[in-house]
């Protein structure tokens, strides 16, 4: 399917047919809350998009997808992207699209068959304990203090995480804790003993179901053979999960973007001020020229980004280069959209608020721009110094 072009757009035109048709009228549904949508708007989304047949398709065919490539999966999530429902009715949707490719690339067959099938299918979700309270393990994982200790067969897992994405609702958990100097990966499921959720955060986006949870684990107690991978190798499998997730949260909020784009356009070609359509007002044209040119630009970058990765690399600082430059110019682009709508773009009579919000989030998850230009910095200087030296 990958290298299939006819194919690939036979796909992206069914998953924007399902997204017009489908999804955007549940956008108006009383379930999406404060914190996401409810758990039964959810599975009701989820099981239209089973009745599509779309269902996570990057996934590879054992797991009901159509193995797409990263390029070709870009193309799909962009189209998704179009509704901030899509994801969620896609099963695509962060955290657990990322926890799904971890667990494809590292799990073993048997926690494949208990973690993973489930939440391909979209029968459960899924958590990624990672970051914690007071800049802990956020935007540096080495500050972690959560630790996990050798008992007997099982590890026992104490600490306390933020900002834990879906943690609500969750069927499981993937635990990121210190192990002597390094760190270890552990698969949980949300309702062992010693997981607790603190509370849910207020937030300004509002698209992922369950919210963000701050997450109390004490005394957590994990048998062996729910590590994930290997031990010791969590910092490892983090760079696994990351860059690819970073690339898949550009893919899907471009969608948003565009979607913004297309309503603040539809409004400047049919509302007049001044004697003309807002359009032929110079400030507006130029807003809209400009969200082409950033919409066209991170589409590319998007694109190229998804080639490095198709080739088998890690792609870290091409992820990077991406998450910085589309983050920043979809922002832009949403910015404009809520200017050219004036005050309508600051209600919620069009999705323009939400999507302004969402895209706003984005620029600090996954590694905020800045973290992300500071490490393409130390790159920079590594290899201007060997350059220099040989």
């Amino acid at each position: 399917m990958s290298d299939n072009n006819e194919q690939l757009g036979s796909l992206v035109a069914s998953v924007d047919a399902f997204i017009r048709d489908v999804v955007i009228p549940y956008e108006s549904d009383p379930r999406n809350e404060d914190h996401g949508p409810s758990e039964s708007l959810r599975r009701e989304l989820v099981e239209a998009a089973h009745t599509a047949g779309l269902v996570a398709p990057q996934l590879p065919e054992w797991l009901g997808g159509h193995g797409l490539s990263h390029r070709a999966t870009a193309a799909v999530f962009r189209a998704a992207g179009y509704s901030p429902l899509g994801p969620v009715a896609m099963n695509i949707m962060a955290p657990d699209e990322g926890n799904m490719h971890l667990l494809e690339k590292v799990a073993t067959s048997e926690q494949q068959e208990r973690f993973l099938k489930p939440l391909a299918s979209g029968a459960i979700r899924s958590a990624f304990l990672m970051t914690e309270p007071d800049g802990g393990a956020g935007s540096d994982p080495s500050m972690m203090s959560t630790i996990a200790e050798r008992d007997g067969d099982d590890w026992v897992i104490t600490g306390r995480k933020t900002f834990i994405t879906g943690g609500k609702g969750a069927g499981f958990g993937i635990i990121m804790a210190k192990t002597g100097e390094s760190a270890t990966m552990f698969l949980a499921d949300m309702d062992t003993p010693g997981i607790s959720i603190d509370r849910i955060l207020d937030t300004i986006d509002s698209s992922m179901p369950g919210g963000h949870a701050v997450i109390n684990l004490e005394g957590v107690r994990v048998p062996a053979d729910q590590i994930l991978g290997a031990a010791d190798e969590g910092f490892r499998y983090a760079q696994v999960r990351l860059a690819p997730a970073r690339l898949t949260h550009c893919m899907r909020w471009w969608g948003a973007a565009e979607r913004a784009h297309d309503i603040a356009a539809d409004y400047a070609c049919t509302r007049s001020a001044f004697g003309k359509l807002l359009a032929d007002h110079e400030g507006v044209g130029f807003m809209l020229a400009d969200n082409l040119m950033d919409l066209k630009q991170s589409e590319l970058m998007i694109d190229w980004c998804a080639d490095v990765l198709d080739s088998g690399a890690t792609g870290t600082p091409e992820s990077s280069m991406a998450k910085v430059a589309v983050s920043e110019a979809l922002f832009r682009v949403a910015d404009r959209c809520v200017q050219i709508l004036g005050g309508t773009g600051v209600s919620r009579d069009t999705v323009v608020e939400q999507v302004f919000r969402e895209i706003r989030a984005f620029r600090i998850y996954d590694g905020p721009s800045e973290v992300h230009r500071w490490s393409l910095a130390k790159k920079v200087k590594r290899e201007t110094l060997k350059a220099r030296q040989g």
